[in-house]
């Protein structure tokens, strides 16, 4: 029997900076290759095999934490994409919480450092990646954005399915 499929944790961001950056993705991401909407992952990997319980510990772990302010510090050349650049002390909290929570089913890419951002641009010539960031940086202004909680997906080769919306503490 194959194995389940991974979870996937990424950060719910308000509404204006989720239709900002959605946007952006809609507009510049190849269209055939764009299935699932703006994100900024947290884990790319947890165990597919135990939804209720990743849900109970991710639930739990939000319980205790008040809704992060995340800074958007810089646009990011990736090389072949364009990317936001994340900062939040609390948010990093937070994940290091959650990491330590999964440390024996972590995989080597949620082990490394982890430098937040969300992806707008990828697998472009790097030509075309180049221009993008050449536009949005001329044009950046740092700014903010509050998130009210984490979003829980199941990977599925290409796109996503959302498993549960959990909130932090006080956005409950």
């Amino acid at each position: 029997m194959p194995e389940p499929a991974p979870l996937i944790l990424t950060l719910q961001m308000d509404e204006a900076a989720f239709a900002t950056f959605d946007g952006l993705r809609r507009r510049h991401f190849p269209e055939a290759l764009n299935h699932i909407p703006a994100h900024a992952t947290l884990f790319h990997h947890l165990p597919g095999e135990d939804v209720a319980g990743v849900t109970e510990t991710v639930t739990a772990l939000a319980r205790t934490q008040s809704a992060p302010e995340v800074a958007v510090t810089g646009v990011r050349f990736t090389g072949r994409g364009v990317a936001y650049a994340l900062e939040s002390d609390e948010l990093a909290g937070f994940r290091a919480r959650v990491a330590a929570a999964f440390r024996d089913h972590l995989t080597a890419q949620d082990r490394q450092g982890w430098r937040p951002h969300v992806t707008v641009q990828n697998k472009v010539s790097p030509d075309t990646a180049r221009a993008l960031h050449a536009a949005l940086a001329e044009d950046f202004r740092p700014s903010h954005f509050r998130a009210p909680g984490v979003l829980l997906w199941r990977y599925l080769g290409g796109p996503w399915e959302r498993v549960s919306a959990i909130a932090f503490g006080d956005a409950a």
